[in-house]
């Protein structure tokens, strides 16, 4: 068993039933050490713990102890420039923090010792609750991972590689009927490839999986442990033989092999000098034609160039015929036609005839995009891909009727909640409302590790706190490595205002711990926020941001993290205090800048961001990147998306009945019970 991916996805750990030893105190010592972490033993939990031993029980307290604190940050020294932050930032006159930092930029980078004590921390967070766990739970992981209908975070394809790694033959047991979603397939496919290569049922599992060329190459792309969302170039590895000829009978026998291979051309020119398609172009003709089509580069037109023209050329209609034939592809489209059409009713009468066919999250998105405000105060795009990344413009779309819009709204809704009603009756149902505030999960592939992973855009209540310190930990690289922390402060109409950072230790209630400029054995920066000053001040929106100064990208580092705490009192306890971390986030994307999360002090919600900016401006910090920063924060604050108090209301109304309190439910969707916006692997196989 995997005890670390057991505890992150459910927060449980299995202990096995001892012989008894373990005395009541002794149980007592060990929750006290979880304590100091932010997590408490359920009831289930401390009895199972009293059937141990004392020398299993002191084992599985150090195990455990080595699993929770990464989940929080504390398996790591944070030690800041200032030893007596923030109090020594908060009375230092300028010209002291100047020669402070000019001390530790010309004496290679020392941090002063420190010799200031600090009073016991009193406060502390609502502990996180560790409850014990099976096997059979623990193996049952595996299935809602790969019947996912989106797509899977970098995190969930190493989980689903570690099963098919560890179990082998023995996790056909584990995998459920229908793999529905393309890109899962093929990273279920290519781990199956690489693990168990000449099994009968993994051959059995790519035939019923493997449907398309561009299914194929997304296999071939998984096998080498490339990006299978095909966002980036991969750089194919020398196969086996026996590989080779099963990707290309696979493509062989693939519908419209030749205009799917043009789509990917140069991923294909590339991927064929690997295969060697002239092997088999006795056995596998259709193969070696698809492949020599992208080689030479004459194939007919694409069913996407003929959408394109025919857009280009204002032919709406015939657009619109030639979309029924892909109904996915229709409903994406379908702004466009609204707005274009000489006759939007028109249009709408045709959506409502493939709507049934269009897959849930399409139809959740276009229900939210018709049902937002016009125009939007900014239309905001994220491309697909490893890296979280944005881009923003004005909205200059062209009017559409509201009753075509509200209609357009409607046969989605009627679609979902025909779908809905015929999966299993939930019964009775209590939906709170509270989960408007929370996203639905549609795309994660460029989600981050985080002790709580969340969807971008989704916004959480902040603890009841004046003070809340930011976090950054990281290790350098190949060389030195400086890693700022900064935060950027915007009012209610996201002007910008101030930034704290190395360059401006102190502003508007804002404290930074000093900047360190060179981590061999790693270093760590604070900023501490005062909510109750700062909103005095009129600012509304906090923004951190996590610069790569020495322009190393973060997944070059071998650590980098950030996150934030909730303090009563900045100067009791620790300058780091697990059991005040509210949320953590590893850095480890292609990038030099991200901006984890944000905050809305107006109403006390922090908003998931995980997103990276892709300007590289000479200096990178704060101040540099100030219209990128302020464009991802109203791209996160301004983008409708589909949220999920309307996803599990469809299912309450589908297959339940709506109630007013969760003592009356058989089903519970709400943040804090049942199923929650954490469940992500849930909330993706079973409501999407």
């Amino acid at each position: 068993m995997n005890r670390e991916l057991y505890l992150r996805r459910r927060g449980k750990v299995y202990v096995r039933e001892g012989t008894g030893g373990a005395t009541r105190s002794q149980i007592a010592t060990a929750q006290k050490e979880i304590a100091a972490l932010g997590y408490a033993f359920s009831e289930a939990l401390t009895e199972r713990l009293a059937t141990l031993s004392t020398d299993h029980l002191t084992l599985w307290l150090r195990e455990t102890m080595d699993l929770l604190k990464p989940q929080t940050g504390a398996h790591r020294s944070h030690t800041p420039l200032f030893p007596g932050f923030p109090e020594q930032v908060l009375m230092a006159q300028e010209a002291e923090l100047y020669l402070h930092a000019v001390v530790h930029y010309l004496t290679h980078r020392q941090l002063p010792p420190s010799e200031l004590a600090r009073p016991a921390l009193l406060e502390g967070r609502t502990p996180r609750v560790l409850d014990l766990g099976s096997v059979e739970e623990f193996e049952g992981l595996l299935a809602p991972l790969v019947a996912s209908r989106t797509s899977l975070s970098v995190q969930d394809a190493e989980d689903i590689h570690w099963f098919v790694r560890q179990y082998r033959a023995d996790v056909f047991r584990l995998l459920p009927e229908s793999v529905p979603f393309r890109e899962t397939r093929a990273q279920v496919g290519g781990a199956l490839l690489k693990h168990i290569p000449g099994d009968p049922r993994v051959e059995a599992f790519l035939e019923r999986h493997v449907e398309t060329a561009t299914d194929v190459l997304r296999l071939a792309v998984a096998f080498c442990g490339g990006d299978v969302s095909l966002a980036t170039a991969t750089r194919f590895l020398a196969m086996k033989r026996s590989i080779r000829r099963q990707l290309l009978r696979l493509l062989d026998r693939a519908p419209n092999a030749v205009e799917d291979v043009m789509r990917h051309a140069e991923r294909w020119k590339r991927l064929g000098e690997v295969l060697h398609p002239g092997d088999y172009a006795e056995q596998l003709p259709r193969a070696l034609g698809a492949i020599t089509a992208a080689r030479r580069g004459n194939a007919p037109p694409t069913f996407a160039s003929r959408v394109e023209t025919l857009l280009d050329q204002g032919c709406i209609e015939a657009l619109a015929t030639l979309l029924l034939q892909r109904p996915g592809e229709f409903a994406r489209r379908l702004d466009v036609l609204l707005r274009r059409a000489p006759d939007a009713e028109a249009i709408v009468d045709s959506f409502e005839a493939i709507a049934s066919q269009v897959a849930t999250p399409v139809l959740l998105q276009v229900m939210a995009q018709t049902r937002s405000a016009r125009p939007l105060p900014l239309r905001a795009f994220v491309p697909k891909g490893s890296l979280a990344k944005v881009f923003g413009t004005t909205d200059q779309r062209g009017p559409v009727a509201p009753t075509s819009l509200a209609r357009a709204a409607h046969v989605c809704e009627a679609a979902l909640l025909a779908r809905f009603a015929q999966l299993p009756p939930l019964g009775r149902c209590y939906v709170d409302g509270a989960l408007a505030e929370y996203k639905v999960p549609m795309a994660q592939r460029a989600a981050s590790k985080s002790l709580r992973t969340l969807v971008r855009g989704s916004r959480l209540p902040m603890p009841d706190t004046r003070f809340i310190r930011l976090f950054l930990w990281w290790k350098n690289g190949s060389s030195r490595t400086d890693i700022d922390l900064s935060v950027a402060f915007f009012n209610a109409e996201f002007v910008f205002r101030q930034t704290v950072a190395y360059y401006n230790l102190k502003a508007f209630g804002g404290y930074h711990s000093g900047d360190i400029v060179d981590a061999p054995k790693g270093a760590a920066e604070f900023i501490d926020l005062d909510i109750d000053a700062l909103t005095e001040q009129g600012i509304r929106y906090v923004v951190p941001s996590i610069n790569s100064y020495t322009e190393q990208p973060y997944c070059d580092l071998p650590e980098c993290f950030a996150g934030w705490m909730a303090r009563g009192d900045v100067n009791s306890g620790e300058v780091f205090e697990p059991r005040t971390v509210v949320d953590r986030i590893d850095i480890a994307s292609d990038t030099r800048l991200c901006l984890p999360f944000m905050m809305d002090l107006h109403e006390r919600r922090g908003l998931w961001a995980d997103l990276g900016l892709t300007a590289s401006p000479r200096w990178n910090n704060v101040r540099n990147n100030l219209r990128g920063v302020s464009l991802m924060l109203r791209a996160l604050v301004d983008t409708p998306r589909p949220d999920l108090a309307t996803l599990f209301s469809l299912h309450a109304r589908a297959r339940g009945v709506l109630v007013d309190s969760p003592e009356q439910a058989d089903a519970v969707f709400s943040p804090h019970e049942g199923v929650t916006p954490f469940d992500m692997d849930v909330i993706r196989s079973q409501f999407m």
